[in-house]
């Protein structure tokens, strides 16, 4: 049975195939520089609207747990509205959520940070759904594109802060990254509005792969887990030393100036592996070696700075290696080890609900751990002997099977889909747990 994609003119399918890589590379944009863009006028932002210490930390760990909390909603959205819907409203709350942040109000600072974490966090699981669905045969490439641009957008949003601040204050630096969302709200509109027309399910899947992904649950399936505990434990080792990297090199002697370009190196470390660690990992049918590898840049990193932090340039280096691969080869697996579009979507909801509750919860622990014991030895040793599980993990995520949804509906459709080849993805690795 053929689908409605298939009757497409070739003319208006690579238009539209354009259209959407335009679109993702939109949304890519807009997926940090509304978080990044805060810290550097939080001292702004402090003395304008009068908070306190404890409302600037509640704002500073808001949007990590909004990345959390939202991330469940966007399969649910997408399945009954399409991707393409979704993204779009994903888009307008992150403008939206921009725009209420520049009213002089706290209840408008936090509730427009909400509305665009919310937003942001949809953005991230759907992204790797839609580049599934629109170039299943580019999951390496595309992806490694995108996990660079939103590096990229992330280092720009915050390097323009305070100049912005300096030019017209708070409100300009926070407002004027509504603008690239507006456009890719725009951008999606016309996508959004015509798959809505002229598709004939929700999704723009054949039916016998939306059977496969709409039944059953993710939760328990091990491979599921293991891809979830993975990105939990590389996005928690990025958000503990972003927020507190600098602190432990000025308690090791360094300069404060000094100690924040050491977190802005490890940043620009991380831009060109987002291209390289998704293209290798898509390229490999098992990604231990590229696990391994992450490991002992993470070891030599956080190791160093247990036993020689005077040489912190050096083990700043190691870590920027180590975390600038281990969340782009997270996000490629989302990609890798699921079968479908939609099946992408859940595990992309699934992993980073877990992940990012658990990397709003580490760099609090860490700490609490140095304000408990007065050094940062402790919080360090914790960090390191958190790389036992991260790389147990990973192995278990990089074997080559795809997740599946269970119950006995989507196991059977599953299992025929893979016999069949009617997923082209599917024919490989065909094992799934």
């Amino acid at each position: 049975m053929k689908t409605k994609a298939s009757t497409t003119p070739p003319a208006a399918s690579r238009l539209t195939t354009i259209w959407t890589l335009v679109g993702l590379i939109l949304l890519t944009v807009n997926l940090r520089a509304a978080i990044t863009g805060v810290a550097p006028v939080l001292s702004d932002l402090k003395e304008s609207l009068h908070l306190s210490g404890i409302e600037v930390s509640v704002l500073t760990t808001l949007p990590v747990l909004c990345l959390g909390v939202f991330a469940s909603m966007a399969p649910v959205l997408a399945r009954r509205v399409g991707p393409e819907v979704a993204i779009t409203v994903a888009l307008v709350l992150i403008t939206s959520g921009i725009v209420l942040r520049v009213v002089p109000a706290q209840m408008a600072l936090f509730g427009g940070t909400v509305l665009a974490g919310a937003g942001i966090a949809m953005g991230n699981v759907l992204m790797p759904a839609m580049i599934k669905s629109a170039f299943p045969r580019r999951v390496g490439s595309l992806t490694g594109l995108m996990m660079m641009l939103m590096a990229s957008s992330g280092a720009i949003a915050a390097g323009l802060a305070v100049p912005l601040d300096s030019t017209g204050g708070w409100r300009l630096a926070l407002a004027v990254w509504a603008v690239p969302s507006l456009v890719g709200a725009l951008a999606w509109g016309p996508l959004a509005l015509r798959t809505r027309r002229d598709r004939r399910s929700v999704n723009a899947e054949p039916a016998a792969d939306r059977s496969a992904g709409a039944e059953g649950s993710l939760l328990r399936s091990p491979l599921a887990w293991a891809v979830a505990g993975f990105m939990g434990l590389a996005s928690l080792m990025f958000y503990v030393l972003m927020s507190w990297l600098p602190q432990i090199m000025q308690d090791h002697g360094f300069a404060a100036g000094e100690a924040g370009a050491m977190v802005s190196v490890m940043m620009l470390i991380g831009i060109p592996l987002g291209f390289a660690a998704p293209v290798a990992a898509a390229r490999m049918r098992r990604q231990g070696a590229l696990v391994i590898v992450v490991a002992a840049t993470m070891v030599l990193g956080i190791g160093g700075l247990l036993v020689a932090p005077s040489a912190g340039w050096l083990w700043v280096a190691f870590l920027g290696l180590g975390t600038g691969s281990a969340f782009p080869l997270a996000f490629t697996l989302l990609n890798l080890r699921s079968p479908s579009p939609m099946v992408a979507a859940r595990l992309s909801g699934m992993a980073q609900t877990a992940g990012y509750l658990l990397a709003g919860v580490g760099p609090l622990a860490v700490g609490l751990l140095h304000d408990l014991t007065g050094g940062w030895t402790i919080s360090l040793g914790l960090l390191f002997v958190l790389i036992v599980p991260e790389v147990i993990l990973g192995l278990l995520a990089s074997r080559p099977r795809f997740v599946r949804p269970s119950g006995t509906v989507a196991e059977a459709e599953f299992a025929r889909l893979v016999e069949s080849g009617a997923m082209e993805s599917v024919r490989e690795p065909a094992r799934a747990r």
